[in-house]
């Protein structure tokens, strides 16, 4: 019996009724769907649906497009889609069709997608606004404009055009940063799998295995899950570690280096999003392990922070603390704490410096965490940083890299280590989603033993 979780028909239509609600009588609102993309020549990259047509839809098929007309008689939600095709269907797969969609995705009206560009006008007569994100499809963009553009040609027809376009995103994103118990569901199933998989990459890593191999073991998880990964997988040895979006995963994995992971799965276009840092040989060295901690350390202050009525920005300034502070007290940085915190210089608009710390440290904390692994959301309300509130997913992953530099011991050289986790702001505090995979020195070290 399959009982993994979903999002439930009646949460897509929920969904739907509150954009609707939110759009205004005299708006409409348009979102096409994703497309397939060519990889090289015939073959094409595995179809991934857009995160905010199939946040309205739970469609998964390409070649659609979702219109919504608050006070629409025939129907507030039109969903324009492939025709049912013998031939097609028998070489790419089945399609739900113009019926199907109706049925089982809850649309009230259905058109071929092939008779798009005539009904479309005919939606846009009348209303005002038109919520689109313009911008990111340039090939709709300009059929946008060009449907447009056909009603005020009639304008002493007296047709009404449409005569602002508003982004979309001010609304549906804001939707969609608050995750409801039925996502949170789904996104802790894509955690678990994502945890089982660092767990398995601790325990067959050693020397002289390659990057590669290892992330075959991620594969092999998710997609005995029905899972892919939710973004491209960095398995980085060594120095590679300090590069932060290392994805070759080509090299050897030697004795004395760390292993720098960073993978999760997707699951119902959910991410999880892991990072895990551990000995190739599965013990840690002296400088190892006291950089490690003290990454720890910072991961568990700036986790004390995410929690409701804190600020977006107060997990990062935590974590800076304690880093700054240890890489004092390691040597590595020299002066005051005040010093290694302090502000760049700005002469002519442009900073003079960084803060001294950013040779070591330069990404933030952590970023919004859902249907996109950089999920949708904003991190500040006007000059504001953002207060945090429960539904909110976060990651909150500091680090540490240590490239060779003149004004670094050599004994530091080449240690690169990131923990990352993934956070769900409750009520009463936050849950970390992540937490079945170890992260603990000694727990790592027996776990690899």
């Amino acid at each position: 019996m399959n009982n993994k979780p979903v999002i439930p028909k009646e949460e897509f239509a929920a969904r739907r009724r509150r954009l609707l609600e939110r759009l205004g009588q005299d708006a409409i609102a348009v979102v096409p769907s994703g497309g397939l993309k060519v990889r090289n020549r015939d073959a094409e990259y595995p179809f991934r649906q857009d995160s905010d047509f199939h946040y309205l839809t739970g469609f998964n098929e390409p070649e659609a497009v979702a219109v919504f007309v608050p006070g629409r008689e025939a129907g507030e939600y039109v969903l324009f889609c492939r025709e049912k095709d013998e031939v097609a269907e028998r070489w790419s797969g089945l399609r739900a069709g113009t019926e199907g969609v109706k049925h089982l995705h809850g649309a009230d009206d259905a058109h071929p997608i092939c008779d798009l560009d005539k009904l479309m006008p005919q939606l846009l007569i009348g209303r005002d606004q038109v919520h689109y994100d313009l911008g990111a499809n340039a090939d709709f963009d300009q059929r946008m404009l060009g449907w447009i553009n056909h009603l005020r040609a009639k304008a002493r027809a007296g047709i009404r055009a449409p005569h602002v376009i508003v982004m979309l995103d001010r609304i549906l994103h804001e939707m969609r940063l608050f995750k409801s118990a039925a996502e949170i569901a789904v996104m802790r199933h894509a955690a678990q799998v994502s945890a089982r998989a660092h767990t398995r990459a601790m325990q067959v890593c050693q020397p002289g295995k390659y990057e590669y191999e290892i992330e075959a073991e991620f594969l092999y998880e998710f997609r005995r899950e029905r899972m892919e990964p939710a973004y491209t997988t960095i398995i980085g040895g060594g120095k590679n570690a300090c590069i932060l979006h290392y994805i070759e995963n080509n090299d050897e994995l030697r004795d004395g280096d760390l292993l720098l992971i960073d993978a999760g799965a997707e699951y119902e276009c959910y991410a999880a999003d892991i990072t895990r840092t551990f000995p190739v040989n599965g013990k840690f060295s002296p400088e190892q392990r006291a950089l490690y901690q003290l990454v720890l350390d910072a991961q568990k202050a700036a986790i004390d922070q995410a929690r409701p009525g804190k600020t977006w920005d107060d997990p990062h300034q935590a974590a800076v603390k304690v880093l700054a502070q240890g890489l004092l007290d390691l040597g590595i940085l020299s002066g005051t704490l005040e010093e290694a915190l302090q502000k760049p210089e700005v002469v002519d608009g442009e900073a003079a410096k960084e803060e001294p710390y950013r040779q070591f440290y330069m990404h933030k904390t952590g970023h919004w965490l859902g249907m996109d692994v950089h999920d949708v959301g904003d991190y500040k309300i006007g000059d504001a940083w953002r207060t945090l509130e429960p539904g909110m997913v976060l990651t909150v992953e500091p680090g540490l890299y240590i490239s060779p530099a003149d004004n670094v011991d050599p004994k530091w050289w080449n240690i690169g280590i990131r923990i990352e986790d993934d956070v769900l702001i409750t009520v009463d505090g936050n849950e970390v989603l992540t937490r079945d995979v170890v992260k603990e020195i000694d727990a790592i070290e027996a776990l690899m033993a």
